[in-house]
């Protein structure tokens, strides 16, 4: 039983100590998504569905809630932030190529209309980001017209 006293005492310790480390914060600007936004010109609709429920994780600005302020959960939503940038990045649009855009808005409708997207762990939490089928009708719709607009880009060149 003391060994038993010693480890929990050891980890509570370990516990509140790393309540003092933290990873790196997702504090950009909102303004770096101004290309994406100028260049895919969503409706004032689908610019609040992308804010809400997209740009979190997938831009270099993301508000975190109160409990990113915990150790481990910080490194948990960390790691969800660097592998939603990782497959597409808000923030970097104006980097890819036309090809690349044209993908990634396919990616973007088809992964909404799925349900896939927003990931069910973040909806839990953002319940502003539990989409309506009227909204998910209204992403795709404009995801498709925005891939069509690139596509039309593409074989124009």
């Amino acid at each position: 039983m003391k060994i038993l006293k010693k480890v929990l005492v050891f980890l509570l310790i370990v516990l509140v100590i790393s309540q003092f480390f933290g990873p790196e914060k997702n504090d950009g600007d909102l303004a770096s998504v101004s290309t994406f936004l100028q260049e895919t010109n969503p409706p004032e609709d689908v610019k609040k569905i992308l804010e809400t429920t997209c740009f979190d994780c997938h831009s270099n600005k993301t508000t975190y809630p109160w409990y990113n302020n915990i150790t481990p959960v910080n490194y948990w939503l960390e790691d969800h932030i660097k592998n939603g940038k990782k497959h597409l990045n808000f923030s970097k649009w104006s980097e890819y190529s036309l090809k690349r855009k044209e993908h990634k808005m396919d990616e973007l409708h088809e992964e909404v209309e799925k349900g896939e997207m927003p990931l069910e762990s973040y909806t839990y939490t953002h319940s502003d980001a539990d989409l309506t089928p009227e909204q998910i009708a209204t992403v795709v719709a404009w995801g498709k017209k925005v891939q069509a607009d690139y596509k039309l880009q593409m074989q124009a060149k």
